[in-house]
């Protein structure tokens, strides 16, 4: 037997950030895409968030300590902080919470387990889903089957009539086919969390930009306590970018005489691709769309939604298939499970080489936008710059 103990594992240090830490290191240097998990964290309803042109970030409600500081920050509360998945190092942080390491420098667009090309069976679902309709079919399979009971997604403000993107929840089929289409506009879909935690549901599933993705798993590791815990099941979507709301006024409607109440789907593939309710067919380059990109989006690293359960995306060839990334042990019994019913038919992923070798390249080229003044963990695997 050894005369000396052996050594104690040292105490993690004590979580103190606050709203202070995070104005100062994430919001007003940039970096925060406006996913407001610090909104629905915050314990006290002092975080505000507006979805208007321009905005789409959080701010403090309170006056007496102006912007950048919070009186229940100084007495101790840092749920604002441990929700957020851009303050320090989010990253390694998500993926030792769901894969148990961290990402290696050759692994781009993320961990993950298997890729595949999938689409909805169901005639209608593939229809009026987006790219083959995957992701409607995945949370109505979830929904039907006691995986989650609610949805967090967005809905078009105004109906069928405006292309404003706005958070929803989705309870049942017909809500989830409401919602279904991309919008390219951006959505804080976390925003419906409260509709959901009003009506008593337990099990979320949350469909969301690459950007919102890391919100559950960086809750979950930071421990930020209950809001964190109805959770269930994230679906990450593909994204390099997402614009402003005045895109639709200032370019399409002024230049190009394109109504957003006379849209009727949109889709990009290296132009923007405008289909209208009367049958017209509109190509835009994107290099018009990109002033008005939106503001949370130019230091966003994530393309690849790789803190999801399940990513997806609309790229390659086949533009009726959707190149689908199963990172957990989650994601993938559940795509098993829908391929045994029928809900859903696949391909190998790399049937589509085309497809993956633009995930990787779009994955880089995202990550690259990440300044090098910030934490370091995003930038890894990146060409050393001479």
């Amino acid at each position: 037997m050894s005369d000396t103990a052996p050594a104690m594992k040292p105490k993690a240090a004590r979580w103190t950030h606050q709203w202070k830490e995070l104005y100062e290191e994430v919001i007003n240097s940039g970096l925060c895409t406006g996913c407001a998990g610090c909104v629905i964290a915050c314990p006290h309803d002092v975080i505000g968030y507006k979805h208007e042109p321009g905005q789409y970030k959080p701010f403090h409600l309170e006056e007496e300590l102006g912007l950048d500081d919070c009186g229940h920050g100084q007495k101790g509360c840092t749920s604002c902080t441990r929700s957020c998945p851009r303050f320090r190092s989010w990253e390694p942080e998500a993926e030792v919470h769901l894969h148990g390491r961290e990402r290696k420098p050759d692994e781009m667009a993320g961990i993950y387990k298997d890729l595949l090309l999938v689409r909805a069976s169901d005639d209608f679902v593939y229809e009026t889903g987006q790219d083959g309709g995957l992701v409607s079919a995945i949370v109505i399979w979830c929904l039907e089957n006691g995986i989650v009971d609610g949805a967090l997604t967005s809905f078009l403000e105004g109906g069928d009539e405006g292309w404003k993107a706005i958070p929803g929840l989705a309870t049942n089929r017909d809500e989830v086919l409401r919602g279904a289409g991309s919008r390219y506009t951006y959505s804080a879909n976390t925003l419906a969390y409260d509709e959901a935690m009003d009506k008593g549901l337990k099990s979320l599933a949350h469909v969301g930009m690459s950007c919102q993705t890391s919100i559950g798993p960086v809750m979950w590791h930071r421990r930020v306590g209950k809001v964190s815990r109805p959770f269930k099941l994230i679906i990450g979507l593909l994204c390099s970018k997402s614009f402003d709301d005045g895109l639709f006024q200032d370019l399409f409607e002024v230049k190009y005489g394109l109504r957003r109440e006379d849209i009727r789907k949109m889709n990009i593939k290296g132009v923007f691709q405008v289909w209208m309710k009367n049958g017209d067919y509109h190509e835009i380059n994107l290099k018009e769309c990109h002033a008005w990109t939106r503001e949370g989006c130019l230091h966003c690293p994530d393309f690849a939604a790789e803190h999801a359960d399940i990513s997806t995306g609309g790229i390659g060839d086949a533009s009726d298939w959707t190149l689908t990334i199963i990172r957990t042990e989650l994601g993938r019994q559940i795509m098993i499970k829908m391929l045994e019913e029928g809900v859903i038919e696949a391909k190998p992923g790399d049937s589509d080489p085309g497809a993956i070798a633009l995930m990787n390249r779009l994955a880089q080229k995202s990550r690259e936008r990440w300044p090098d003044w910030a934490t370091s963990d995003a930038r890894v695997g990146l060409p050393t710059k001479k």
